[in-house]
């Protein structure tokens, strides 16, 4: 596609123009990778909003064990040996860091910025349930979040700027909906890896240049489509989701590629832009931001209760008529791995074959991923074959 040849062009001279732009005064505000930082404030109090979210890298791993302890999220653990490394430029040219606190391996991304490096770090927690106390509580940490960045840009974020990034992130989010539903009924127009790769763009794209490249993939990939009327699909679909799905985290990608099978589906809690939903423009902007961001947005797998979780994730594995889960997470990310016993077996008893794969980010994994993968789809045509010879 010659709109995505051109957007991973404008990615590689993006750190540069960020650079121009923080010598000319404009602030630059770094996030962490959950989502839960509404983009619409930052880029309403004037300041140009960029995810810190890379992973994947053995040799970060290690470097993070100089700050870090090892029982604590392989994903959070790296955050800090990015910056100490000082070869991922996004993260040397934030002037604040917003790190909404969702459980406690998240919250050492924090606690090591605080403690290790000079830059600005603002915190506020979100809640694990969604009650009205609780979204009463994160649009207190939103509030406070708005003051920091009237504080550092000295722009005052009014409801009328709000609504106009409103629109245009809601734009945005329904492109990335609108490119995923190709999928539905179809084989897919393109893969996941390419699809995640526009979600990790967001995080450090010109806004403008962004969304004018999502339009063109969507118009050249709807043109593209052919609908399956029996979903007779060329190969297995396979829903992929997990914890943290990082920038530079490509490995089961890859793996999957080498099968019969297709990525159709991806959920993360970190690392895919959320976009199931839009902010509603119709209600005071602060409680359309939390509707949107929190109230509103899937589960993660820290959250609780974790019923309704999996009735969202099992909705989407019938939408997308996918027969196989993969559920990826980091080592040592608790509420991912305790959830993972329970998911896995209603998906089980579902129909859908279910792998789970846990990563440190080590080389040496990807051999025993590939078999797990690989069995898991080797499966689903046994048990296809088994269920013909009934017939």
């Amino acid at each position: 596609m010659e709109a995505m040849i051109r957007l991973n062009k404008h990615l590689r001279e993006r750190p540069s123009e960020l650079m121009n732009l923080k010598k000319s005064g404009t602030k630059i505000v770094g996030y962490a990778a959950g989502g839960f930082a509404p983009l619409e404030m930052i880029y309403a109090a004037g300041a140009v909003p960029v995810c810190l979210g890379m992973g994947g890298d053995p040799e970060v791993v290690t470097e993070s064990m100089t700050y870090t302890p090892i029982f604590l999220c392989t994903y959070c653990r790296s955050q800090i040996a990015y910056y100490k490394l000082g070869e991922a430029p996004y993260y040397q040219i934030t002037d604040l860091f917003v790190i909404p606190i969702v459980d406690a391996n998240n919250k050492l991304i924090a606690d090591s910025f605080c403690y290790f490096t000079d830059v600005n770090v603002f915190r506020f927690g979100v809640p694990h349930d969604k009650r009205p106390i609780d979204v009463d509580y994160y649009k207190y940490g939103l509030t406070n979040l708005k003051k920091k960045l009237e504080e550092l840009t000295g722009n005052t974020i009014t409801d009328e700027k709000l609504k106009k990034e409103i629109e245009i992130e809601n734009k945005r989010r329904s492109l990335l909906k609108a490119i995923s539903d190709l999928r539905i009924g179809a084989d897919p127009v393109i893969s996941s890896k390419d699809y995640v790769a526009l979600h990790h763009a967001a995080f450090y794209a010109d806004r403008e240049i962004y969304l004018e490249v999502l339009q063109e993939i969507y118009d050249e990939l709807k043109a593209k489509r052919v609908t399956m009327t029996e979903k007779k699909y060329s190969g297995p679909r396979i829903m992929f989701i997990g914890n943290t799905l990082a920038h530079g985290d490509v490995r089961i990608h890859e793996i999957v590629d080498t099968t019969n099978a297709e990525i159709v589906y991806e959920e993360f809690a970190e690392g895919i832009v959320p976009y199931l939903n839009n902010v509603d423009t119709s209600i005071d902007p602060l409680d359309g931001l939390a509707d949107c961001y929190f109230t509103k947005r899937i589960r993660n797998p820290w959250d609780r209760p974790w019923g309704d979780r999996f009735d969202c994730l099992l909705a989407k594995a019938k939408e997308f008529d996918c027969q196989v889960v993969i559920w990826y997470q980091t080592l040592y990310r608790d509420g991912s791995d305790l959830q993972s016993w329970t998911y896995g077996k209603k998906f089980k008893e579902a129909g859908l074959n279910f792998v789970k794969i846990e990563t440190n980010y080590n080389a040496a994994e990807k051999g025993p991923m590939r078999t797990r993968i690989e069995t898991a789809i080797e499966m689903l045509g046994q048990s296809e074959l088994e269920a013909a010879a009934t017939l």
